[in-house]
């Protein structure tokens, strides 16, 4: 009869040490790898893109060929991006499309490395102020303009590409709008064979942009404070031809310059004071300014 009490609690024990390690072992399936991930996941939805960079990483390190490694390496592209790691998002984007070529999803691999190009070359300040993204340094633009480029020629029917097409657009009226302001910059310096290669460039390789006026009347420019007056001229009636409206044209179709083979028409004051003051102003062409996106 003493026995039963103590059968009992044995089987009362057993029991409970048996439900303690089968919720053990829960515990330890959940901290796995599709655990983890799923935290990735949770990160993600939540926007809170450190954190999914951290995880994402972390399941990387602890099962690098898991069944979640290739979503994951594609997913760390959007948490570094998410998080402005830009550059870290191009390294990560540039790593899946080495390691995985043949990936059903590398068109967005090629997408997100163009979109973290694209917006690499902004800082803090360019979202609060008026900062035109031409006067720098276009590295970016042109990284992100060939990853786009990619998109559209390789993968035309991913859902991706028309975003990539609209914004090579606004890329190449971005990069034009730079020769321009490199070559007005080369007009300052006297540098007028130089300034006539940037005008040509825009007009002959970056044609439908915005900067194609301002490419031929830098080209005018050009000619004429290098004496080619015939080449000047012949350049005056395109423009006049194709862009009459040109702020460099007068109403009768003539061009418009202060500045001849014989140098800046100088005002009377900047002659007496010996170029001290009143100094002439350099032509400048930019009549179609690329807005900040």
């Amino acid at each position: 009869m003493c026995k039963t009490p103590l059968m009992s609690a044995m089987l009362f024990f057993l029991f409970l040490f048996t439900g303690c390690a089968g919720k053990d072992k829960e515990i330890a399936a959940d901290t796995g790898e599709q655990q983890i991930y799923k935290e990735a996941q949770r990160y993600l939805n939540s926007k809170s893109f450190s954190l999914a960079v951290r995880t994402l990483q972390l399941l990387e390190s602890r099962y690098p060929f898991g069944r979640y490694a290739e979503q994951s390496q594609l997913e760390l592209i959007y948490a570094h991006y998410g998080a402005y790691e830009r550059e870290a998002a191009v390294e990560a984007a540039d790593r899946f499309i080495r390691l995985h070529p043949q990936h059903p999803n590398i068109d967005y691999a090629h997408y997100m490395k163009g979109l973290s190009a694209y917006s690499e070359g902004e800082d803090f300040l360019a979202r609060f102020l008026p900062i035109d993204n031409t006067k720098r340094d276009t590295n970016f633009a042109k990284e992100a303009f060939s990853e786009f480029s990619q998109v559209v020629s390789r993968y035309p029917d991913s859902p991706y590409a028309a975003d990539a097409r609209a914004r090579m657009i606004h890329l190449r009226d971005l990069l034009a709008r730079h020769e321009i302001n490199v070559a007005n910059y080369y007009l300052r310096r006297g540098a007028y064979l130089a300034a006539l290669n940037r005008g040509r460039y825009v007009i002959e390789g970056m044609q439908r942009t915005s900067s194609v006026p301002d490419g031929l009347a830098i080209v005018i420019q050009s000619y004429i404070l290098l004496g080619m007056e015939d080449l000047a001229q012949d350049s005056i009636k395109t423009l006049a031809l194709n862009y009459p409206e040109h702020p460099s044209l007068d109403r009768e179709g003539n061009f418009i310059t202060s500045y001849s083979i014989d140098g800046f028409e100088r005002s009377w004051i900047n002659k007496v004071s010996f170029g001290l003051f009143d100094p002439p102003t350099p032509p400048q062409f930019d009549y179609h300014p690329v807005s900040n996106q």
